[in-house]
């Protein structure tokens, strides 16, 4: 059975078609500038890839495309053959605690939403509404990134606040990541050949965001009303004192500026003024760029900050896991994170640190909390929640 997982971004279309279950990845790719000029697509298929540049003025152009290369590399030979797609949705709010199959209603709910992700939440529906008219026999499936973090307790998710901004306006901290939260703790789970666990799972890439995972369930998190909570990012400010926006539009800055200021030119490229890229950053150090070493030294601090509120908050912690873009591959960040650690005993070892994008254990055997690398997978999470409703 085929099916196809995507993520729609604003301007973007990732996919990847599974047979399942056995999870076998047939082809995947990405359209990329859709709507913006200079479009075009890269595929990837038996180990090749291929890059074609094309018109796209929308996402469902961009569908029509990739059904057609389905069809042209015989991944199918009827559109029928795909049995669902998955879509990763951003933003589900309190509405839902699991992936469901989209209707109506729920196309109308994820639209309430949009104020909360306003670049993600359009761009899904642009992907659902899209695929529905070019797949209309699949079923059509909603994951959401929220939805793993709606298991957190009342104390966790609610702000200091007047208990009336929360009813009112759905303020409370939401969560991000979800899917790739999920993906490693389970994977972590079955690597200690047990659910009775105490996880610390790190999602760091540009973005990035950590929880706290007792047991398979989330308890708390670092993102919280929106994606700019918690850690420094590539160019998101992560924690600030609330009152410097007030302070700023003082000065005479719009609510606008203020937002693309925390939002795109802040955390690492704020800090550094050289760049949102972790890579850089890394270049710059080597350099002697003392802009450079300070943004990482907050950078780190402030992952270490959270891992060491978690393992208070969990009562110790059974592994630490590094994922995503920063987290798979920075060797020079999982060690500066780790050795920050080790007044709680936590070591690394310096030789299996050395890995990039590949599942391992970095920390010593003397280690008290083992630490691993595990590479998401959020496309292979959609598909297992996609394959579950047929």
């Amino acid at each position: 059975m085929k099916i196809l997982s995507v993520n729609a971004g604003s301007s973007s279309l990732k996919f990847q078609v599974y047979e399942m279950p056995e999870e076998e990845v047939l082809i995947s790719g990405v359209f990329e500038r859709i709507g913006i000029g200079n479009s075009f697509y890269t595929i990837k298929i038996n180990g090749e890839k291929i890059k074609k540049e094309i018109n796209l003025d929308n996402h469902e152009q961009a569908f029509k495309i990739l059904v057609d290369e389905l069809i042209e590399n015989k991944i199918v030979n009827d559109l029928n053959e795909i049995a669902g797609v998955g879509h990763r949705i951003v933003q589900g709010g309190e509405s839902f605690n699991k992936s469901v199959v989209i209707d109506d209603d729920v196309i109308a709910k994820i639209k309430e939403y949009t104020p909360l992700a306003p670049l993600h939440n359009p761009a899904g529906i642009s992907g659902i509404l899209a695929s529905k008219n070019v797949i209309p026999n699949a079923i059509q499936v909603a994951v959401f990134d929220t939805a793993f973090h709606t298991t957190m307790e009342e104390e966790n998710y609610l702000y200091a606040l007047p208990k009336s901004f929360y009813k009112d306006y759905g303020i409370r901290k939401y969560g991000y990541h979800g899917t790739s939260h999920k993906y490693v703790s389970m994977r972590m789970n079955e690597i200690l050949g047990r659910d009775d666990t105490k996880l610390i799972t790190c999602h760091i890439g540009n973005g990035g965001s950590i929880s706290a995972v007792k047991n398979g369930k989330c308890i708390d998190t670092s993102m919280g009303l929106t994606p700019n909570a918690g850690l420094i990012m590539g160019s998101r400010s992560g924690d600030i004192d609330a009152t410097i926006v007030l302070y700023l539009e003082k000065q005479g800055l719009s609510a606008d500026e203020i937002d693309d200021i925390l939002n795109k030119k802040s955390g690492l490229l704020g800090i550094s003024g050289v760049s949102s890229d972790s890579r850089d950053i890394e270049d710059g150090i080597k350099e002697n760029n003392k802009d450079c070493i300070l943004a990482q030294k907050m950078y780190v601090k402030k992952i270490v900050e959270y891992i060491a509120k978690y393992y208070v908050e969990l009562g110790g912690c059974d592994a630490i896991v590094f994922t995503a873009g920063v987290g798979e591959n920075s060797t020079s960040t999982r060690k500066d994170v780790i050795d920050s650690l080790a007044v709680l005993g936590i070591k690394i070892d310096d030789e299996r640190n050395n890995v990039r994008g590949k599942e391992a254990k970095i920390s010593s055997d003397d280690s008290s909390v083992l630490c691993y690398v595990i590479p998401t997978d959020e496309e292979v999470m959609i598909a297992r929640d996609t394959y579950s409703f047929i």
